[in-house]
Order: structure tokens, then C-alpha cells, then sequence
């Protein structure tokens, strides 16, 4: 024990002595390379560009090593399944897919009656579809299946092309529902069968990158409307009441409309079973929430109420007795395969596209959040073809479209899953009650499913809370998550995503036109340039003036990238250039004139020397004095042309046209360098803006020079020919200090003290 104690303090010493001697060895440390100019920096790194013929060679070249991978690629549980730990994951897997298949049967039953369709059409969307993702999809937690979200979407389409007016039969006014159903299950899945086309095609030409313009202020904003619209279509079987389907914009208050007006209306039975239900099942999540430690799996609480529910609904007698509206018939077994319509398509291709964005999105953010908790990685493109091949498939069984709940997924993740074997599971059991188990259900109310969604939908209420995160952390996707909650309140589902895609598209090309422009300084004994409005110890290098976009220059806001250069550089360039033009004239006007003044002189002079010559002399001499005369004009032609000569060389002289030689202010800078850090492409009208600011700025004897431009971008300036006599390559610097340094040692004017450079 006294050793130890000894030896800690001795320890911390020598602990801090090393610290101490690494500190000082930073210090010193000094690294030192030469200036590299664009040029110097392809010649250096030996840069050249792959041709096209040589990429597509690449990639249609055929071997076995590629054919494989190509197969895993699209086929991926051939790649994790024979490598599946079984002893370390089977049992967590097993527990999980049956949690997630009780989860599921309760929800597969209710979210049908959101769709508009018989609840048994729910409870095929939760077996094909969950099978066929686990044969092709990449996230290995997330649950496919019903989601209340879709199940909407698809009750929107099928409640406006197959409304109950339609199929009202006329000596009682009643509605003949089993044409009704009929019809509405042949649009949902010739729908679900158009999505799954949608998806796969998308997914095959790598489309994936789509769900990147549906930000998350967008999504999470799309879904709480969702859940409102979700709210209000469950309070027709909460209160028992008929109401008319309305679809379109403003449906939403045209449904609360009818529902307040109707209320006198509502039967007590179902509100009361409706209240009951609901009541238990919070207590139950409550539960959950409390004992999550100590219970190995969650309480099924949806599970039990649908159990008892339907033994109470049996037994008293709900339906006969209080009028309590029932799920009534389940057929058992499973449905044969049907072929889709293909006179629908032309009717639902909108929705169908909408439909596939939509819950293409909602699946890829929960499965890339779920693996980036778990470190694995999901496929974008794979998960659009697998989530279209459940679709796809899945409407050929009469199933409506399906993405993945985020509930479900939870679930199958706190419980133990590791892979889709838990999904598999959880089909196989959804397969046994479809098959077996169905029809008992026949007596479960209505209002108990209605129940069970309102309760569900809990988690996407609570983003309400949106509201004042994003208020404080940024008003701008506040502003996006308003917009796209209010259309899709207004507008329905379909028109409100593509109000908040718009929307939120031009606020991107509006942020894009309006970035932050700034001059940069040096951070004193550093490398590193700064914004000096920002940094107070960040100094403009005396001479040089370095700027700085935050956003990528191209067509729509190049002529906002000039007019701001121009502006923080604190020099009229126009107004230079302008006054520079007008005297240059009027100088060359004053000199033509001057010239042609003088030989109008030298001009009559001759003449009268000439003609005093002729008359003053004899006859004998007049010969003679003619040849002298003319000698005499010849020599004083001669004496006009140099004249004019030189005045031109004297006009053309770059001492005469310099801002100084004209009495104009000179800029307070030699060089100005642009920092194209932030520049990611260039376009045809970003190459003739910068043409024309390397040009304005020569004009007024400012040297320009491009710092840090990427590859991609420097291969575009050779391509748009922006490489000419007047800029080169050497223009080009890897760095802004290596700019800064070069400008200071290659003035146009104003030399700078080599002291500087050194300090720099």
C-alpha cells in the first residue's frame, strides 16, 4: 500500500514532464513547401482525368467475381444469412418477431379500415410484403408493413374513386358494400402494384438520391399532418357516425364540419367501448413506460384488448344490443393472386408516384437511423427495389401500399432483433392467424380499432413540439415544417407534398442567392484566413484583397457574385473603367486634332514659301527653285508623318493610360484573389462572370487570382476554354496563403517590402 502511494505522485510528475516536453516540441514544429500554382500542382501529382469510354468499358465488363457481387448486391440475404450467428441471434430474432406480429395483427386489422378497405386486406399487407423485404431489403430493423400514414393516402384514393354514392342501392337508399369493397380492394392493389413499378424503376437507375430534397423538417412536418388527417378519419367510428367521403382540398374541415354537426348523433355504445378502449391501452403503454426495466417484453397491450374486446363483443352482445359497429366477416385462407387493372393506371399514376416517394422517404430515415446506431450500412437504391418488390408482388395478392412503421420498429429493436429473420418470423405468424385464427375476430368493434390507432399515433402528435425546438435552432425549417403542415391540412396528402417539395425547393434557390459574402484577413502567426468581420484578429494583408462566397456561384447568383465582390472590395470598378474609357477618348481625340491642327499649319507655311519664292527670282532660277521647293515640301511631309507617328506611340505608351497618368484614384489593393473553396460545379454562366471579373479587375491594373478550386472544377474551366493568354493555369493556387504569397512577390504596382512576405 506505502508503494503505491509513493509511486502515484511520481507517476503525475514524469506524466506531466512528457506532457510538458510534447507541448514544447509542437511548438517548434515547422513545416515548409514551396508555392503551387495549378500547373506546378498537376505536374506534381501527375493529374489526369478518366475518359468516358474508359468508364463505361469499366463498368460493362463481365466476370465471375462480378456477377457475384451483382447477385449479393441485389439478392442481399445470400450474403447474411449463411453467415448467421445462430446460437448468438436466433432466440433474440424469434422473441422479437412475435412481439412485432402481435404489434402487427391489431394494426394490419385497423389500419385496413384507414385504407377503406375489409380488415383482412390488412392482414395480407403484413405477410407478403414483410416476407419479400427480408429476402431483398438491407436495414436489418426496420418493420415493413401497414403504416398509418400510407393506409390514408391509399384511403384518400380509394374514398374519392369508388365514394359510397356510387353504390347506393335505390329502394332503400342503402349502400351495397360488398360492390363497394370490391371495388375499392381492385384499386388499392392495381395502386400498390403502380407504386411498386414506381419504385423499382427508381431504384434500378439509382434514384435513391430523391429522399435527399424531402428534408427532415419536411418529413416530420408531412407526418404530423398526416396524424391529424389520421385523427379525424377515426372519429366517424368513434362516435358511430355515417358520414359522406369527401376528397380534395379542404376535405379535412368539410369531415370536422360534418362531425361536429352530427354529434347529436353519435351512438353510446361505441363511444363508450371507443373510451374504455382507449383509456386501457394508455394505461398499459404507461405501464410499459414504467416496469421497461424489469419486464423482459413489453405488455401486448393491443394484443389483449383486441382478445378481450372481441370475447366482450361476443358475449354481451355489442352489435345486437347497442348497435356497436363490428369488423364482421373474415374470410380464412389466403386470397388467390389477381391482375391488376391497367385501365386504372392513367387514374392513379399521380397518386401511385406520390405514394412511392412518400414512403420510399419514411422507410430510408428510420432504416439509416437504425444503422447508424447499430454501425451497418443501408443501400438507398437496394431499399427502393425491395420496398417495391413488396409492393409490387404484394399487389398481385390484393395488398394496398405499405412502408414501414416507426412504432414497430422500435419495438423490434428494444426486444432483441438483430436481422429481418425477426420479420420473417413475425409473417410466418400473421400467416398462421390469416389461415387459422381470422375469422374469430369477426366480432371485434370497430370503434376498439379506431381506438388503437388514436392511441398509436401518439409519437407523431408529439412532434407538435417541432414548433419551439425549431424556433430556437432555425426559423427557416420552421418555416418549411409550417408550410408543409398547413397545405397538407388544406390541400389533402397528395397536393401538400408537392406544395412543401415546391416550397421548399425555392427557399433552397433563395438561401443559394443570398449567402454569406466576406473579405478575409490573416490570423496573426497562421495560415489561416478568417472573415474580418467576425474575427477581430484577422488582418487584411496589406495590398491583396481575398474574398469569399459561402455558397457554390452558377447561373443564379453569378451577377449577385460580381455586384457583391465589387462592393466589399470598396472600389466603383464601373465607374473606374467608365471614366477610364471617356478620357482615353477624349485623350485620343485631343491628339487627333492636335495633329491634324499642326499639319493644316506645316500645310499653308509650304505654300507661302513656295509662292514668295517664285514671284522673288529670274527667269534663269525658277528651275532650280521649283526642285528646292519640293525637296523643301517632301522634307516638311516627312517631318508631319514621324510626328504623327510618334504622337501615336505616345498615345499607345502605358504610362498614358494608367489611372495615375489620368487623375483617377487607384485601388488600394494590387491583387485581388478569389477563394473558390465553396465552388462544387461551374456552368457556361459562371465561366463568363468570371471572365469578366478577371477582365474588369485587369482593367483597373488589379491582378486576380482562383484559390483552392477543385478538380472537377478545374477540369470544367478547360473545358468552357476559360485558359487563355491573358489567364493561365498559374493563376490557379492550391491555397489562399499560397496566393496570398505569390501576389505580395509579383506586384503590378506598389512593391511590397520583402519583410512582409517573410512574416507571411
Amino acid at each position: 500500500m506505502g508503494l503505491s502511494e509513493t509511486s502515484g505522485p511520481r507517476d503525475t510528475q514524469v506524466l506531466l514532464a512528457m506532457t510538458e516536453t510534447m507541448e514544447l516540441r509542437r511548438r517548434d514544429y515547422h513545416v515548409e513547401r514551396p508555392l503551387l500554382n495549378q500547373k506546378q500542382l498537376e505536374e506534381l501529382g501527375r493529374w489526369g482525368s478518366a475518359t468516358g469510354t474508359r468508364r463505361l468499358r469499366t463498368w460493362l465488363q463481365c466476370s465471375h467475381a462480378r456477377a457475384r457481387a451483382l447477385l449479393l448486391q441485389h439478392l442481399p440475404v445470400l450474403a447474411w444469412l449463411p453467415r448467421y450467428p445462430v446460437r448468438e441471434w436466433l432466440l433474440g430474432d424469434l422473441l422479437s418477431g412475435l412481439s412485432v406480429a402481435i404489434m402487427q395483427l391489431p394494426q394490419g386489422l385497423a389500419y385496413a379500415l384507414l385504407a377503406g378497405l375489409p380488415p383482412v386486406f390488412g392482414l395480407y399487407s403484413s405477410f407478403y410484403p414483410v416476407f419479400i423485404y427480408f429476402l431483398f431489403g438491407t436495414s436489418r430493423h426496420i418493420s415493413v408493413g401497414t403504416f398509418a400514414v400510407m393506409s390514408v393516402m391509399v384511403g384518400s384514393v380509394t374514398e374519392s374513386l369508388a365514394p359510397d354514392e356510387d353504390f347506393l342501392q335505390f329502394p332503400n337508399s342503402t349502400v351495397d358494400e360488398a360492390a363497394r369493397d370490391a371495388a375499392r380492394v381492385q384499386l388499392a392493389s392495381t395502386l400498390s402494384v403502380l407504386v411498386g413499378l414506381f419504385q423499382v424503376g427508381l431504384g434500378l437507375v439509382h434514384f435513391g438520391f430523391v429522399v435527399t430534397y424531402l428534408s427532415e423538417p419536411l418529413v416530420r412536418g408531412y407526418t404530423t399532418a398526416a396524424a391529424v388527417q389520421v385523427f379525424v378519419s377515426q372519429l366517424k367510428y368513434v362516435f358511430g357516425l355515417h358520414l359522406r367521403s369527401s376528397s380534395g382540398p379542404l376535405s379535412l374541415i368539410y369531415t370536422v364540419i360534418e362531425v361536429c354537426r352530427k354529434l347529436p348523433q353519435s351512438v353510446v355504445g361505441t363511444v363508450v367501448t371507443a373510451v374504455v378502449a382507449g383509456t386501457v391501452l394508455v394505461l398499459v403503454k404507461l405501464l410499459n413506460d414504467k416496469l421497461q426495466r424489469h419486464l423482459p417484453l413489453p405488455l401486448p397491450g393491443e394484443l389483449l384488448m383486441l382478445i378481450g374486446a372481441t370475447g366482450i363483443s361476443y358475449g354481451v352482445g355489442l352489435k345486437h344490443r347497442f348497435g356497436v359497429d363490428v369488423v364482421g366477416h373474415i374470410p380464412a385462407g389466403l386470397a388467390p393472386p389477381v391482375a391488376p387493372s391497367p385501365q386504372l393506371f392513367t387514374k392513379l399514376v399521380g397518386n401511385a408516384f406520390t405514394i412511392a416517394v412518400v414512403g420510399f422517404a419514411i422507410a430510408i430515415s428510420l432504416g439509416k437511423i437504425f444503422a447508424l446506431r447499430h454501425g451497418y450500412r443501408v443501400d438507398s437504391n437496394q431499399e427502393l427495389v425491395a420496398l417495391g418488390l413488396s409492393n409490387l408482388i404484394g399487389g398481385f395478392f390484393q395488398c394496398f401500399p405499405v412502408s414501414c412503421s416507426m412504432s414497430r420498429s422500435l419495438v423490434q429493436e428494444s426486444t432483441g432483433g438483430n436481422t429481418q429473420v425477426a420479420g420473417a418470423i413475425s409473417s410466418l405468424f400473421i400467416l398462421i392467424i390469416i389461415v387459422k385464427l381470422g375469422e374469430l375476430f369477426q366480432d371485434l368493434p370497430k370503434a376498439v380499432l379506431a381506438a388503437t390507432i388514436i392511441v398509436n399515433l401518439k409519437g407523431m402528435l408529439r412532434q407538435f413540439a417541432d414548433v419551439c425546438s425549431l424556433w430556437k435552432a432555425n426559423r427557416v425549417d420552421l418555416l418549411i415544417w409550417l408550410v408543409t403542415f398547413v397545405a397538407t391540412i388544406l390541400l389533402n396528402l397528395d397536393l401538400g407534398l408537392a406544395v412543401a417539395v415546391v416550397f421548399s425547393l425555392l427557399l433552397l434557390v433563395v438561401r443559394m442567392q443570398l449567402p454569406h459574402y466576406s473579405v478575409l484577413g490573416q490570423v496573426p502567426d497562421t495560415d489561416i484566413y478568417r472573415d474580418v468581420a467576425e474575427y477581430l484578429e484577422a488582418k487584411e494583408v496589406p495590398g491583396v484583397k481575398v474574398f469569399r462566397s459561402s455558397a457554390t456561384m452558377c447561373f443564379a447568383n453569378a451577377e449577385l457574385y460580381s455586384d457583391a465582390l465589387k462592393q466589399r472590395c470598396g472600389v466603383d470598378v464601373d465607374y473606374l473603367i467608365s471614366r477610364k474609357k471617356k478620357l482615353l477618348r477624349k485623350q485620343e481625340l485631343k491628339l487627333k486634332r492636335l495633329q491634324k491642327e499642326k499639319l493644316q499649319k506645316q500645310t499653308a507655311a509650304s505654300t507661302c514659301t513656295s509662292v514668295s519664292i517664285n514671284v522673288n527670282t529670274s527667269d534663269g532660277d525658277i528651275e532650280s527653285n521649283n526642285v528646292e521647293g519640293s525637296k523643301a515640301k517632301a522634307s516638311t511631309e516627312s517631318k508631319l508623318e514621324d510626328a504623327a507617328a510618334n504622337g501615336q506611340e505616345d498615345a499607345k505608351a502605358p504610362d498614358a493610360s494608367t489611372l495615375k497618368a489620368l487623375g483617377l484614384p487607384q485601388p488600394d489593393f494590387h491583387s485581388l484573389i478569389l477563394d473558390m473553396g465553396a465552388l462544387s460545379f461551374m456552368d457556361t454562366v459562371c465561366l463568363k462572370s468570371l471572365k469578366n471579373i478577371f477582365r474588369d479587375f485587369q482593367e483597373i491594373e488589379v491582378e486576380v487570382y482562383m484559390a483552392a478550386c477543385h478538380t472537377p472544377v478545374v477540369a470544367q474551366l478547360e473545358a468552357g476554354q476559360f485558359f487563355d493568354a491573358s489567364i493561365t493555369k498559374q493563376h490557379l493556387f492550391a491555397s489562399v496563403h499560397d496566393a496570398v504569397i505569390f501576389a505580395l512577390q509579383h506586384p503590378r504596382s506598389n512593391q511590397v517590402s520583402p519583410v512582409l512576405v517573410t512574416k507571411l
